[in-house]
């Protein structure tokens, strides 16, 4: 009887042990990756407010454009570090997935984004990554 009790209680324990760690570890019904896009920008020296704000707008048109952009956020660098290298503006696209970004980029509306943005770039550096 105590040894059954014994392996009864191990048994609880390693299930609630394990329940944790799905709870907290990677599986993808309880904590979906996303993909991110990470855009970040510095703008010509002869680029006005007015020219760089259109560049933001333009940008920030995309979700309602593209139907693959699950989520988007956008700032302007406030960093006390100095260690942004010129680039002043960032923006984060997310994807549900991969599918989702090869729908994003050469959407017609990215497209014509881009053109807005190519008279004013002077930097851009683009990192995805798969976000938990």
């Amino acid at each position: 009887m105590k040894s059954t009790l014994c392996t009864i209680l191990a048994l609880g324990l390693i299930a609630v042990i394990t329940m944790q760690f799905t709870a907290v570890g990677s599986d993808s019904k309880t904590s979906p990756k996303k993909l991110r896009h990470m855009v970040m920008f510095s703008f010509k020296d002869s680029s006005s407010e007015a020219d760089v704000q259109g560049v933001v707008d333009a940008f920030v048109d995309l979700p309602s454009k593209i139907s693959s952009i699950a989520a988007f956020e956008h700032g302007e660098n406030n960093s006390p570090e100095g260690l942004n290298d010129g680039l002043t503006h960032c923006f984060l696209v997310t994807f549900d997935d991969e599918a989702g970004r090869a729908e994003y980029l050469p959407h017609p509306a990215h497209k014509a984004f881009v053109e807005i943005l190519k008279p004013h770039l002077e930097k851009a550096v683009v990192v995805d990554y798969w976000a938990e």
